[in-house]
């Protein structure tokens, strides 16, 4: 959270193990993050650079959107694209290729 403090970002909103009692990608985080929010699965978008994490929210009922992030792998690439077991609804190079792919503006 102080790097999103630092670079200006504003949450509406965090959830966390703590605030759940579980940890992703059991089910149960992804229903009850999408509860709190009163909203079904299938109107949430999981958003991530992790493709199990991903594919956990996928089989919840969630959107998905892969973001790459291409120093995380170092040279040998993005591994977890390739790990998972869905496509995603979104593959995007950056958070601005993704808000171009939702036609919001930043």
């Amino acid at each position: 959270m102080d790097t999103c403090k630092r670079a200006d970002i504003i949450w509406d909103i965090v959830f966390s193990w703590k605030s759940i009692g579980v940890y992703k990608p059991r089910p149960l985080a992804y229903r009850q993050a999408a509860r709190w929010l009163q909203l079904s699965p299938s109107e949430c978008l999981m958003v991530a650079a992790h493709g199990l994490d991903l594919a956990a929210a996928a089989r919840a009922g969630y959107k998905t959107a892969f973001v790459r992030r291409p120093a995380e792998w170092g040279p040998l690439g993005e591994p977890e694209l390739m790990k998972s077991d869905i496509t995603f609804d979104y593959v995007a190079d950056d958070f601005n290729d993704l808000a171009d792919q939702l036609g919001c503006e930043l």
